[in-house]
């Protein structure tokens, strides 16, 4: 959450000439409504359970970059399945960093809305340590701060 996966997504994207999904747009086309008025009205584990249909069921184009949600890798088999169906990227970055950008569109986060700074970093630090060990098994992992699709490009060849 607020790393920038959109946001670099549409970037690296572009670069490529490559096709763009965020899975949380196709989530909220599917549901007709946000995630957040899905996750009052049906609960995690729901929206859980939605969420790994459709990052599997998906009909993606050959060529496309696709930004999840932060939770998606951690459920299911679903970064095993990214691993396996495309090469995945964990974008680092340090708690107080992402809770300086969440801090901007907190009121768009019902979760986030009502925390002071203090408790929007002890939050993340929370969530990072509850889900390192998804993120780590990334294909590669990569420094945010200051990230372009160049830095990531320059990255790749690496892992190949």
């Amino acid at each position: 959450m607020g790393c920038g996966k959109s946001t670099l997504g549409k970037k690296l994207a572009t670069k490529l000439g490559f096709d763009f999904i965020d899975l949380d747009q196709v989530l909220e086309d599917q549901m007709a409504s946000s995630i957040g008025e899905y996750f009052a009205a049906h609960g995690e584990d729901a929206f859980r359970a939605l969420e790994s249909k459709v990052l599997k069921e998906h009909n993606y184009p050959s060529d496309c970059v696709v930004a999840t949600g932060g939770g998606a890798p951690c459920y299911f088999d679903n970064m095993e399945w990214m691993n396996n169906n495309g090469t995945t990227l964990y974008i680092e970055m340090p708690p107080i960093a992402l809770a300086k950008r969440l801090e901007k569109g907190k009121e768009k986060r019902p979760l986030l809305r009502d925390m002071n700074e203090e408790q929007l970093i002890s939050f993340i630090e929370s969530k990072l340590a509850e889900r390192a060990r998804f993120y780590k098994s990334a294909a590669l992992s990569i420094d945010g701060i200051n990230l372009t699709p160049d830095k990531v490009l320059a990255e790749l060849p690496q892992i190949f």
